[in-house]
Protein backbone atom coordinates (compact mmCIF):
# COMPACT_ATOMS: atom_id res chain seq x y z
CA UNK A 1 0.00 0.00 0.00
CA UNK A 2 1.45 3.24 -0.82
CA UNK A 3 2.22 6.14 1.45
CA UNK A 4 -1.18 7.95 1.48
CA UNK A 5 -2.44 4.64 3.35
CA UNK A 6 -0.24 4.87 6.04
CA UNK A 7 -1.35 8.79 6.54
CA UNK A 8 -4.34 7.55 6.73
CA UNK A 9 -3.55 5.06 9.62
CA UNK A 10 -1.55 8.05 11.12
CA UNK A 11 -4.64 10.00 11.19
CA UNK A 12 -6.86 6.75 12.94
CA UNK A 13 -3.91 7.09 15.36
CA UNK A 14 -4.42 10.37 16.12
CA UNK A 15 -8.21 9.92 16.87
CA UNK A 16 -7.65 7.15 19.10
CA UNK A 17 -5.45 9.01 20.77
CA UNK A 18 -8.02 11.26 21.28
CA UNK A 19 -10.07 8.65 22.58
CA UNK A 20 -7.29 8.65 25.20
CA UNK A 21 -7.54 12.50 26.36
CA UNK A 22 -11.33 11.88 27.16
CA UNK A 23 -10.56 9.10 29.40
CA UNK A 24 -8.17 11.23 30.99
CA UNK A 25 -10.16 14.04 31.26
CA UNK A 26 -12.79 11.82 32.93
CA UNK A 27 -10.17 11.06 35.75
CA UNK A 28 -9.31 14.54 36.22
CA UNK A 29 -12.67 14.79 36.88
CA UNK A 30 -12.94 12.33 39.73
CA UNK A 31 -10.07 13.78 41.34
CA UNK A 32 -12.50 16.20 41.64
CA UNK A 33 -14.52 14.44 43.79
CA UNK A 34 -11.13 13.34 46.01
CA UNK A 35 -10.93 17.00 46.81
CA UNK A 36 -13.49 16.94 49.84
CA UNK A 37 -11.32 14.84 51.12
CA UNK A 38 -8.55 17.31 51.15
CA UNK A 39 -10.56 19.47 52.77
CA UNK A 40 -11.92 17.21 55.60
CA UNK A 41 -7.99 16.79 55.71
CA UNK A 42 -7.55 20.94 56.02
CA UNK A 43 -10.43 20.71 58.87
CA UNK A 44 -8.35 18.21 61.00
CA UNK A 45 -5.13 20.15 60.20
CA UNK A 46 -7.63 23.02 61.91
CA UNK A 47 -8.02 20.83 65.35
CA UNK A 48 -4.70 20.19 65.00
CA UNK A 49 -3.82 23.62 65.62
CA UNK A 50 -6.37 23.43 68.80
CA UNK A 51 -4.44 21.26 70.05
CA UNK A 52 -1.15 23.37 70.26
CA UNK A 53 -2.23 26.56 72.39
CA UNK A 54 0.82 28.28 71.91
CA UNK A 55 0.85 28.00 67.99
CA UNK A 56 -3.55 28.52 67.91
CA UNK A 57 -2.79 31.84 66.15
CA UNK A 58 -0.17 30.71 63.67
CA UNK A 59 -2.60 27.45 63.37
CA UNK A 60 -5.47 30.15 62.88
CA UNK A 61 -3.84 31.52 60.08
CA UNK A 62 -3.51 28.22 58.46
CA UNK A 63 -7.12 27.51 59.02
CA UNK A 64 -7.33 30.50 57.15
CA UNK A 65 -4.92 28.65 54.69
CA UNK A 66 -7.63 26.00 55.16
CA UNK A 67 -10.20 27.95 54.44
CA UNK A 68 -8.21 28.73 50.76
CA UNK A 69 -8.43 25.30 50.61
CA UNK A 70 -12.21 25.06 51.23
CA UNK A 71 -12.13 27.77 48.43
CA UNK A 72 -9.88 25.07 46.39
CA UNK A 73 -13.03 22.52 47.37
CA UNK A 74 -14.76 24.94 45.10
CA UNK A 75 -12.39 24.42 42.41
CA UNK A 76 -13.23 20.76 43.14
CA UNK A 77 -16.43 21.35 42.61
CA UNK A 78 -15.51 22.97 39.25
CA UNK A 79 -14.09 19.78 38.79
CA UNK A 80 -17.28 17.78 39.68
CA UNK A 81 -18.57 20.46 37.15
CA UNK A 82 -16.01 19.50 34.44
CA UNK A 83 -17.26 16.09 35.02
CA UNK A 84 -20.15 17.43 33.89
CA UNK A 85 -17.65 18.62 31.11
CA UNK A 86 -16.59 15.25 30.35
CA UNK A 87 -20.36 14.00 30.05
CA UNK A 88 -20.39 16.78 27.65
CA UNK A 89 -18.30 14.72 25.68
CA UNK A 90 -20.19 12.05 25.80
CA UNK A 91 -22.99 14.12 24.63
CA UNK A 92 -20.70 15.56 21.87
CA UNK A 93 -20.36 12.22 21.01
CA UNK A 94 -23.81 12.08 20.84
CA UNK A 95 -24.12 15.03 19.05
CA UNK A 96 -21.30 13.62 16.42
CA UNK A 97 -23.74 10.90 16.28
CA UNK A 98 -26.49 13.69 15.49
CA UNK A 99 -24.50 14.78 11.89
CA UNK A 100 -26.68 12.16 10.65
CA UNK A 101 -29.24 12.83 12.36
CA UNK A 102 -29.48 16.10 14.12
CA UNK A 103 -33.24 17.15 14.59
CA UNK A 104 -35.00 14.64 12.62
CA UNK A 105 -32.74 15.82 9.64
CA UNK A 106 -29.95 13.32 7.29
CA UNK A 107 -26.89 15.46 7.07
CA UNK A 108 -26.37 13.79 4.06
CA UNK A 109 -29.64 13.80 2.36
CA UNK A 110 -28.32 16.48 0.24
CA UNK A 111 -25.31 14.40 -0.75
CA UNK A 112 -25.08 14.67 -5.00
CA UNK A 113 -25.31 10.46 -5.40
CA UNK A 114 -24.21 10.56 -8.77
CA UNK A 115 -21.38 13.69 -9.80
CA UNK A 116 -20.33 14.99 -13.02
CA UNK A 117 -16.77 15.67 -12.89
CA UNK A 118 -14.50 17.90 -15.18
CA UNK A 119 -11.05 17.32 -15.11
CA UNK A 120 -8.84 20.08 -16.50
CA UNK A 121 -5.05 19.55 -16.96
CA UNK A 122 -3.15 22.75 -16.52
CA UNK A 123 0.05 22.25 -18.99
CA UNK A 124 1.64 23.59 -22.50
CA UNK A 125 3.24 20.27 -22.92
CA UNK A 126 0.62 17.80 -22.25
CA UNK A 127 -2.55 16.68 -24.41
CA UNK A 128 -5.63 14.02 -23.83
CA UNK A 129 -4.04 11.25 -24.87
CA UNK A 130 -0.56 11.54 -23.05
CA UNK A 131 -2.06 12.93 -19.36
CA UNK A 132 -1.26 10.31 -16.66
CA UNK A 133 -2.37 13.16 -14.08
CA UNK A 134 -5.84 13.48 -15.73
CA UNK A 135 -6.32 9.75 -16.37
CA UNK A 136 -5.61 9.09 -12.73
CA UNK A 137 -8.25 11.72 -11.46
CA UNK A 138 -10.86 10.71 -14.07
CA UNK A 139 -9.98 7.00 -13.21
CA UNK A 140 -11.08 7.62 -9.18
CA UNK A 141 -14.21 9.30 -9.90
CA UNK A 142 -15.44 6.11 -12.25
CA UNK A 143 -14.21 3.74 -9.99
CA UNK A 144 -16.77 5.09 -7.67
CA UNK A 145 -19.51 5.24 -9.81
CA UNK A 146 -19.38 8.66 -10.43
CA UNK A 147 -18.97 10.42 -14.29
CA UNK A 148 -16.61 12.15 -16.07
CA UNK A 149 -18.28 14.89 -17.66
CA UNK A 150 -15.39 16.19 -19.62
CA UNK A 151 -11.94 16.38 -19.81
CA UNK A 152 -9.47 19.64 -21.27
CA UNK A 153 -6.23 20.90 -21.45
CA UNK A 154 -5.51 24.61 -20.75
CA UNK A 155 -2.35 26.28 -21.14
CA UNK A 156 -0.56 27.84 -18.15
CA UNK A 157 -2.26 31.29 -18.33
CA UNK A 158 -4.19 33.25 -16.24
CA UNK A 159 -6.81 34.77 -17.79
CA UNK A 160 -7.77 31.01 -20.57
CA UNK A 161 -7.88 29.32 -16.82
CA UNK A 162 -9.77 31.63 -15.62
CA UNK A 163 -12.03 31.82 -18.46
CA UNK A 164 -12.31 27.52 -17.93
CA UNK A 165 -12.58 27.18 -14.97
CA UNK A 166 -15.66 29.65 -14.97
CA UNK A 167 -17.28 28.58 -18.12
CA UNK A 168 -17.57 24.66 -16.17
CA UNK A 169 -18.93 25.64 -13.20
CA UNK A 170 -22.15 26.98 -15.70
CA UNK A 171 -22.71 24.02 -17.06
CA UNK A 172 -25.60 21.61 -16.02
CA UNK A 173 -23.70 18.62 -16.27
CA UNK A 174 -20.48 19.46 -13.96
CA UNK A 175 -21.26 19.24 -10.00
CA UNK A 176 -17.35 19.35 -9.62
CA UNK A 177 -14.20 20.60 -11.05
CA UNK A 178 -10.18 19.00 -10.33
CA UNK A 179 -7.42 20.43 -11.97
CA UNK A 180 -4.39 18.86 -12.18
CA UNK A 181 -1.07 21.09 -12.47
CA UNK A 182 0.25 24.92 -12.12
CA UNK A 183 0.08 24.73 -8.04
CA UNK A 184 3.67 25.26 -7.70
CA UNK A 185 6.03 28.31 -7.63
CA UNK A 186 7.35 28.37 -10.50
CA UNK A 187 6.71 31.57 -12.65
CA UNK A 188 4.28 29.69 -14.59
CA UNK A 189 2.59 28.24 -12.53
CA UNK A 190 -0.40 30.42 -12.32
CA UNK A 191 -3.51 28.11 -11.17
CA UNK A 192 -4.11 29.31 -7.64
CA UNK A 193 -4.03 32.58 -8.36
CA UNK A 194 -6.18 31.97 -11.56
CA UNK A 195 -8.85 29.58 -9.52
CA UNK A 196 -8.92 30.80 -6.22
CA UNK A 197 -9.82 34.57 -7.48
CA UNK A 198 -13.13 32.94 -8.50
CA UNK A 199 -13.78 31.06 -4.98
CA UNK A 200 -17.32 32.33 -3.27
CA UNK A 201 -16.06 30.21 -0.47
CA UNK A 202 -12.76 28.74 0.29
CA UNK A 203 -12.16 25.13 1.89
CA UNK A 204 -8.78 25.47 3.70
CA UNK A 205 -8.85 21.98 5.03
CA UNK A 206 -8.27 20.45 1.50
CA UNK A 207 -4.93 22.00 1.00
CA UNK A 208 -4.01 21.24 4.78
CA UNK A 209 -4.73 17.90 4.33
CA UNK A 210 -3.26 17.18 1.26
CA UNK A 211 -0.08 18.17 2.22
CA UNK A 212 -0.70 16.09 5.53
CA UNK A 213 -0.88 12.87 3.54
CA UNK A 214 1.79 13.79 0.93
CA UNK A 215 4.47 14.46 3.53
CA UNK A 216 5.27 10.65 3.67
CA UNK A 217 6.37 10.47 0.32
CA UNK A 218 8.21 13.59 -0.42
CA UNK A 219 8.89 15.08 3.10
CA UNK A 220 9.30 18.35 3.66
CA UNK A 221 8.95 19.36 -0.20
CA UNK A 222 5.60 19.58 0.09
CA UNK A 223 6.13 23.09 1.58
CA UNK A 224 6.01 24.01 -2.24
CA UNK A 225 3.04 22.50 -2.86
CA UNK A 226 0.14 24.90 -2.81
CA UNK A 227 -2.68 22.84 -3.39
CA UNK A 228 -6.33 24.57 -2.56
CA UNK A 229 -9.95 24.03 -3.43
CA UNK A 230 -13.37 26.44 -2.89
CA UNK A 231 -16.53 26.34 -4.40
CA UNK A 232 -17.37 28.93 -7.58
CA UNK A 233 -21.05 29.32 -7.71
CA UNK A 234 -21.74 26.62 -5.81
CA UNK A 235 -19.72 24.09 -6.88
CA UNK A 236 -16.73 22.55 -5.19
CA UNK A 237 -13.13 23.34 -7.32
CA UNK A 238 -10.31 21.80 -6.31
CA UNK A 239 -7.07 21.75 -7.55
CA UNK A 240 -3.63 19.24 -7.50
CA UNK A 241 -0.59 19.43 -8.23
CA UNK A 242 0.23 17.93 -11.81
CA UNK A 243 2.08 14.70 -10.91
CA UNK A 244 0.78 11.47 -11.47
CA UNK A 245 0.77 10.34 -7.58
CA UNK A 246 -0.34 13.42 -6.65
CA UNK A 247 -3.28 13.59 -8.72
CA UNK A 248 -4.40 9.95 -7.65
CA UNK A 249 -3.76 10.42 -3.72
CA UNK A 250 -5.84 14.01 -3.71
CA UNK A 251 -8.89 12.63 -5.86
CA UNK A 252 -8.73 8.96 -3.95
CA UNK A 253 -8.45 10.18 -0.92
CA UNK A 254 -10.05 13.40 -0.82
CA UNK A 255 -11.73 14.51 -3.28
CA UNK A 256 -13.91 11.21 -4.40
CA UNK A 257 -14.88 10.71 -0.86
CA UNK A 258 -16.00 14.69 0.21
CA UNK A 259 -17.20 15.91 -3.25
CA UNK A 260 -20.98 14.23 -3.21
CA UNK A 261 -21.21 16.07 0.11
CA UNK A 262 -19.48 19.52 -0.47
CA UNK A 263 -21.74 19.53 -4.06
CA UNK A 264 -25.00 19.10 -2.40
CA UNK A 265 -24.28 21.20 0.96
CA UNK A 266 -22.99 24.15 -1.31
CA UNK A 267 -25.93 23.74 -3.22
CA UNK A 268 -28.31 22.98 -0.31
CA UNK A 269 -31.51 25.49 -0.39
CA UNK A 270 -31.29 27.58 2.90
CA UNK A 271 -33.69 26.54 5.08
Amino acid sequence: MNADHHDSDDGEGDHGHGSHDHEETADHGHSGSDSPDRGSHDHTHGNHGHDHDGHAHDHDDHDGHAHDHDDHDGHAHDHDDHDGHAHDHDDHDGHAHDHDDHDGHDHHAHDVSSLGAAVVTVSTSRTLEDDPAGDAVAAAFESAGHEVALREVVGDDFDALQSAVDRLVDRDDVDAVVTTGGTGVTPDDVTIEAVSGLFGKELPGFGELFRRYSEDEIGTRVVGTRATAGTVQGVPVFCLPGSENAARLGSEEIIVPEAPHLAGLATRPEE
